[in-house]
């Protein structure tokens, strides 16, 4: 019933407008009922709770040729007790898919004996037949029209009132988007305090970054056409700085930086793509790099890295050190690659600016720390 990060209302309202996900608890006092999920593509998911609040039925819903919405598949869960539904480990998965013509297919799996060293699961299916596509249709919601889903709840025996209200719980807009305070802070030497404990930040030079078409990238070396965030910055050589973080359990890289002018920072940016957009986020969220590859590198936006190069080059060597240059031809730039944080994941990258606009510098954080010196 509660969630770290509620989203508003409004912020939610623009992921809907924009085509971007989002989810709604239904709930009655204190008991849920539905939680909704808004998909991209205008599809839709429905997980329905019993009454012992436990998610057991899951509802798919895509766009028809109707205008409507088809339930084009139902999923319904049986448990043998509290611990399995903790576990997830099911006793029974009943599995109804319709097509847009109305053709049902119903299967069943039914988990083996328990106790057993592997747990065989038996199927059965029944099917197609033929049934009005009509019962499966239900009307695409506009924002906030949450009662299109109310006919759903029947399905778990409830029954709502002829009349029903519903009422949103209040979420403030919060603080927005994840700001940029203190980045500075993460290349200070010194002690300072991390969520494992005492730490020492530990800045180490990490070689110097040859830009040659005027336009810096950021990414997971292994991903450099799908992942790269980019900004255009001068055509040089500019040195490349690692915050090591070093504490009792281990030490990693807490951030990286790029240095384009030895000039102090005025103010801060994230570094956005052309179609992301700041009032799209919640509190304390941000677009940032993905990682898939437990690296991510600063290179020119020309560059480009062969797979076999990749695990001899650049990943066999970051097991052992923080940091590796994959040198360029005398035209070709290089690229400098370096472990990111405690791995996969999403880390804000953040444009330091002069009070002229120009870029400054540019920070990778890996969030092993808070950068406003916060615990």
């Amino acid at each position: 019933m509660t969630h770290p990060d509620p989203m508003s209302r409004a912020v939610a309202a623009r992921r809907h407008a924009a085509g971007m996900d989002y989810a709604v608890l239904l709930s009655a006092g204190e008991r849920p009922l539905a939680l909704v999920e808004f998909w991209p593509r205008r599809m839709w998911r429905v997980y329905l709770f019993d009454d012992r609040s436990w998610r057991v039925q899951m509802i798919d819903l895509k766009p028809h040729s109707t205008g409507m919405l088809l339930a084009h598949r139902n999923v319904r869960w049986q448990f043998a007790g509290e611990r399995e539904h903790a576990s997830g480990k099911r006793d029974v998965q009943e599995t109804t898919t319709v097509s847009a013509d109305g053709q049902v297919e119903v299967r069943s799996e039914v988990a083996g004996p328990r106790g057993a060293s592997t747990e065989p699961s038996r199927a059965g299916t029944s099917g197609p037949f033929p049934a009005p596509v009509e019962d499966f249709l239900y009307p695409v919601p506009e924002f906030g029209d949450w009662q299109v889903f109310a006919p759903l709840l029947a399905q778990q025996g409830h029954e709502p009132a002829a009349t029903i209200v519903l009422n949103d719980v209040s979420v403030d807009e919060g603080a927005g988007p994840l700001r940029a305070t203190g980045i500075e802070r993460l290349f200070s030497p010194g002690a300072c305090d991390a969520p494992d404990g005492p730490g020492v930040v530990e800045p180490v030079d990490a070689g110097l970054l040859r830009i040659t078409s005027g336009r810096l990238a950021v990414s997971d070396p292994g991903w450099i056409d799908e992942n790269a965030r980019g900004v255009a910055v001068p055509p040089g050589e500019f040195p490349v700085t690692l915050s090591l973080l070093r504490t009792a359990r281990e030490t990693g890289v807490a951030a990286a930086r790029v240095t384009f002018l030895d000039v102090p920072p005025s103010e801060w940016d994230m570094l956005l793509r052309p179609d992301e957009d700041l009032g799209l986020l919640g509190e304390g969220q941000f677009y940032g790099v993905g990682v898939d590859t437990g690296t991510a590198a600063f290179l020119d936006a020309t560059r480009r890295v062969t797979e076999e190069r990749l695990d001899e080059d650049v990943f066999l060597p970051l097991d052992s050190e923080f940091s590796v240059e994959l040198p360029g031809t005398e035209s070709e730039p290089n690229l400098i690659a370096f472990r990111a944080g405690r791995g996969d994941g999403s880390y804000p990258v953040w444009i330091g600016r002069t009070d002229e606009g120009q870029v400054g510098c540019v920070v990778v954080d890996f969030q092993l720390r808070s950068a406003d010196g916060e615990k």
